[in-house]
C-alpha cells in the first residue's frame, strides 16, 4: 500500500492574501483584474476640447454672412438714418486715427527708450516740488494713458515718490503735444479749448499728487510688478508696445466713434437739447459717457466735437475726465497698484477732473 506525503494545504484568508498582502490576480479562476480607478482614464478616454472660435473663423462667418445678406445689408445702409452714422462715424475715425498711431508711437518709444531712472535724477526731491514739476513733465513727454500707467509704476520701483508718478500718470496722457494738438485740429473755431483742457488737466494732476501727499497711506499702494516688457530686448519691447496699445486704443476709438454717431442719428433731437440746455445734466453725461467709452487722449477731442448739442464747458469735462478716470483706466490702476488703490483714487479724480472743467470753462469759455 503506496503512502503518498501531501504537504499540508493553508488557504488563504478571504478577503486578502496571508500577512496582509494585497490579493493578485489568478487567471485559472477566471477572475478579472481590479484595476485602481484612477488608472483606468486615459488620454483618449478624456472628451474632446469643444471647439474654440478664433479671429478669422469669426471674421470668416461675417463675411459669409454679408454676403448672404447683402441685398438687406445694401437697404438698410440706404436708409437716411443710416447715411448719417456712417458719415459721423467715419469722419470721427479718419480724423483721429493718425493722431492715435503718431501717440502709440511716440508713448512706446519713451517707455522703452528712456529709462525711468531719467526721471527719477530730473524731480526734485521735495514732494511738493516733485509734483508740479512731475505734471509738468506730461505736457512735454507723448504718452496716452494705456501706457502712463506702467510708466508710473516704473517711477515708483525707481523710488520716485507717489504723489510726483501719480501726477504724471495723470498729466502725460492729457496734455502732451499731440493731445493738444488734435484739440486744436478738432475745435478749428473754439482755440479756447486748447488752453482750457491743458489748463484744466494740470489743475486735476497737481491736485490729486499734493492731495495724495497729504492723505494717502503706503498701505493702500501695492508695490507695482515688473511689467512684462522688462527682460525682453529694446526693439522688442517697442513693437510689442506698439502692437498691444494700437489693439486696444484702436478698438476703444470705434467703439467711441459708434456710440458719437449713434448719439448723433438715433437719439432724439429733444431729448439731447433737454440734457444740454440743463448744465449741470450736460456736465454730468458727458462726464459719466467719458468713463464708459474710455476713449484713448489721441482720439477724443473728435468724438467731443462731434456732440455739437451740448455745451463747450460740459465737452470740457468729456476731455478732463476721460484721460484721467474710465473702465479701462482703472482695471489698470488696479492690476498695476492694487484694487485698494484704485478705489481710492477713482473716485477722488473723477470729482475732481468734474470740479476743474467746470471752474475752468466758467473762466476761459
Amino acid at each position: 500500500m503506496a503512502v503518498t506525503d501531501k504537504a499540508p494545504r493553508h488557504d488563504p484568508p478571504r478577503g486578502g492574501s496571508p500577512r496582509g498582502e494585497p490579493s493578485r490576480h489568478d487567471p485559472s479562476r477566471g477572475e478579472s483584474p481590479r484595476q485602481d480607478p484612477s488608472r483606468d482614464k486615459t488620454p483618449r478616454d478624456e472628451p474632446p476640447a469643444p471647439p474654440r472660435l478664433s479671429s478669422p473663423l469669426v471674421l470668416t462667418l461675417v463675411l459669409v454672412l454679408l454676403v448672404l445678406l447683402q441685398s438687406p445689408v445694401r437697404r438698410a445702409l440706404s436708409a437716411p438714418v443710416m447715411q448719417s452714422w456712417t458719415t459721423v462715424f467715419v469722419a470721427v475715425v479718419l480724423q483721429a486715427l493718425p493722431f492715435l498711431v503718431l501717440g502709440v508711437l511716440l508713448s512706446a518709444a519713451i517707455a522703452v527708450y528712456v529709462p525711468p531712472s531719467f526721471f527719477a535724477r530730473a524731480l526734485p526731491s521735495r514732494p511738493a516740488l516733485a509734483v508740479p514739476v512731475a505734471g509738468v513733465a506730461g505736457a512735454v513727454l507723448p504718452g496716452c494713458e494705456c501706457a502712463s500707467v506702467p510708466v508710473a509704476g516704473a517711477l515708483v520701483r525707481r523710488g520716485v515718490t507717489p504723489a510726483a508718478a501719480l501726477a504724471f500718470l495723470l498729466s502725460a496722457p492729457a496734455i502732451n503735444p499731440i493731445v493738444l494738438t488734435a484739440t486744436a485740429v478738432a475745435f478749428p473755431r473754439n482755440p479756447e479749448m486748447v488752453v482750457a483742457r491743458f489748463a484744466a488737466s494740470l489743475l486735476v494732476a497737481c491736485a490729486m499728487g499734493w492731495l495724495w501727499q497729504r492723505v494717502g497711506r503706503t498701505d493702500w499702494m501695492r508695490p507695482p510688478a515688473h511689467t512684462h516688457h522688462e527682460g525682453q530686448t529694446r526693439g522688442a519691447a517697442f513693437w510689442d508696445a506698439v502692437r498691444h496699445d494700437v489693439m486696444h486704443a484702436g478698438g476703444f476709438l470705434v467703439v467711441g466713434a459708434t456710440a458719437a454717431a449713434t448719439l448723433k442719428a438715433v437719439a432724439p433731437e429733444s431729448w439731447l437739447r433737454t440734457a444740454a440746455d440743463n448744465p449741470v445734466i450736460a456736465v454730468l453725461a458727458l462726464s459719466v459717457l467719458a468713463v464708459v467709452l474710455s476713449i484713448c487722449s489721441e482720439a477724443d477731442a473728435f468724438v467731443a466735437a462731434s456732440l455739437t448739442q451740448f455745451s463747450l464747458t460740459a465737452r470740457l469735462a468729456f476731455l478732463v475726465v476721460g484721460p484721467m478716470i474710465d473702465l479701462k483706466l482703472f482695471a489698470m490702476q488696479a492690476g498695476t497698484f492694487g484694487r485698494a488703490f484704485a478705489l481710492r483714487f477713482a473716485p477722488m479724480t473723477f470729482v475732481l477732473a468734474v470740479a476743474s472743467a467746470v471752474l475752468t470753462g466758467a473762466v476761459l469759455l
